[in-house]
C-alpha cells in the first residue's frame, strides 16, 4: 500500500548522481526512475551526462571552465523541471564541488547522491577503455586520472557501488527521499520501529 502524497510531495525535486566515470550513476538513475514510476510518479526526466554533452552542451571541451558550464547548464534545466513539478534525475560526473553547490543553491529541492567507487573498480568496469587510454596519455584531462574529482562533503546519500548491489543502493536513495518527505512511504513493509516512525510522519501530514 502506498500512501497519498502530501502537499510537500506534489512539488518537483532533483536527484543528482555524481561520481567517477563507471561508478554506477547511469545504472542507478534508471533504477530509481523505475521505482518512482512504480510508486505512481509519472513526471520524471533523466538527464544523462553523456547524452547532454551531445545535445545541450555540444561544442564544449573538458577544461574546468567548460565542465562547469556543462554542469550549470544541466542544473538550469533541472531547476526549470523542478519548479514545474517534475522529478529531474541527473547522472553526470560533475567533478567540481563548487558547480554542484551552485546548482544546489539554485534548485533548492536538491538531493545529491555520491556514487562512491574506487578508481581501480571503475577501471575494471570500463568497457570503452577510456581509462586505459587516459593512463596511457592518449586522453588528456580525464577525471580521476590527470584531472581531479572533488568528493561531496555532505551529500544526502552515499552509495558504495563496489560493495552494494544496485538494489541496495536504490533502497538507500528511496529511503532518503522518504526521510526528506519528497516521497510517501510504503506502508506495511517496515519493521515495527520503522512503522512507528511512519505513523508519526503521517500524523504530521494530517492523515492519521
Amino acid at each position: 500500500m502506498i500512501e497519498e502524497r502530501g502537499e510537500n510531495m506534489d512539488q518537483g525535486f532533483t536527484i543528482w548522481f555524481t561520481g567517477l566515470s563507471c561508478s554506477g550513476k547511469s545504472t542507478l538513475s534508471k533504477l530509481v526512475e523505475e521505482e518512482l514510476r512504480r510508486r505512481g510518479i509519472t513526471k520524471i526526466e533523466i538527464l544523462d551526462g553523456d547524452v547532454v554533452r551531445t545535445n545541450l552542451s555540444k561544442g564544449l571541451g573538458f577544461s574546468k571552465e567548460d565542465r562547469d558550464t556543462n554542469i550549470k547548464r544541466i542544473g538550469f534545466v533541472c531547476k526549470l523541471l523542478t519548479r514545474n513539478g517534475v522529478v529531474a534525475i541527473t547522472a553526470a560526473i560533475s567533478p567540481y564541488r563548487e558547480a554542484r553547490e551552485f546548482n544546489r543553491r539554485e534548485i533548492g529541492r536538491f538531493v545529491e547522491v555520491y556514487c562512491k567507487c574506487p578508481l581501480s573498480v571503475c577501471i575494471e568496469r570500463d568497457v570503452k577503455g577510456l581509462y586505459k587510454k587516459a593512463l596511457a596519455g592518449e586522453i588528456k584531462n580525464y577525471t580521476g586520472v590527470d584531472d581531479p574529482y572533488e568528493e561531496p562533503l555532505n551529500p544526502e546519500v552515499i552509495v558504495e557501488t563496489d560493495k552494494e548491489t544496485p538494489e541496495e543502493s536504490v533502497r538507500k536513495v528511496i529511503r532518503r527521499l522518504e526521510e526528506l518527505d519528497y516521497l510517501a512511504p510504503e506502508v506495511g513493509v517496515y519493521t515495527p520501529e520503522e512503522e512507528e516512525k511512519v505513523k508519526k510522519r503521517l500524523e504530521g501530514w494530517g492523515y492519521l
